[in-house]
């Protein structure tokens, strides 16, 4: 009788620690993974990335693969390139991301140089750019003032005019209204086929902040003013 008394005890001891373990595990809470910080740039996938440098290669683009680099606040290069010809001069173009120079490339040779030639009688001698890379939060919108631009990720360019092989030099700054209707065509035409080709495309039409400027972002917004 003894034995027997024992070993319920000790089952009843063995169920008592398992119904103990059993609360215990119910408030402890759940564990989660830690948020993103908020420092930390968005990444293209290494599948996209890899897709878009072979569209370069086929679309016959010279370009150099950069490093990436994470460099805070929000800042940085991921899956960029550094555009060394893509048929036509560009000046002042630093790093871009991928998709950002495909679409640009793109805009330059299918839009902006068969416009020129066929609105304004001039080959493209070459496209002026005012940047790509800025650490910098968007400017000219108070609403969104405390938003990283694409500019921090390399994600968008701005252009501020083109030459022609005549001489003749087009701005948006100058020419945006200008008194020729050949060159408001043309600056037109060249902003609509950007709207084609870029998720974000603003000029002087949107806000004074961009009255020198087109501003060309790889976004999927489908913003177009």
């Amino acid at each position: 009788m003894l034995r027997q008394h024992r070993g319920h005890g000790r089952v009843a001891a063995t169920a008592l620690a398992l119904l103990l373990a059993g609360c215990g595990s119910r408030e402890r809470p759940a564990q989660q993974r830690p948020a993103p910080s908020r420092d930390t740039i968005s990444r293209p996938s290494v599948r996209d990335t890899a897709q878009c440098l072979g569209d370069l290669h086929r679309e016959a683009v010279s370009f150099r693969v950069l490093p990436d680099k994470d460099l805070g606040n929000g800042c940085g290069l991921a899956g960029t390139v550094q555009l060394v010809d893509i048929g036509v001069p560009v000046t002042n173009l630093g790093a871009v991301r991928c998709g950002e120079a495909r679409a640009f490339t793109s805009w330059v040779r299918n839009g902006v140089a068969p416009a020129a030639y066929q609105i304004l009688g001039s080959e493209l001698a070459r496209v002026e750019s005012m940047g790509s890379y800025a650490c910098r939060n968007v400017v000219g919108s108070a609403r969104s003032a405390s938003r990283r631009s694409g500019h921090a990720i390399a994600n968008a360019v701005d252009i501020g005019g083109v030459t022609l092989k005549d001489g003749r030099r087009i701005s948006i700054l100058a020419d945006w209204n200008s008194p020729d209707p050949a060159v408001r065509r043309f600056l037109q035409t060249i902003h609509g086929s950007a709207c084609k080709r870029f998720g974000t495309v603003l000029s002087p039409d949107y806000n004074a902040a961009h009255h020198n400027h087109l501003h060309l972002e790889d976004d999927n917004a489908h913003l177009c003013r």
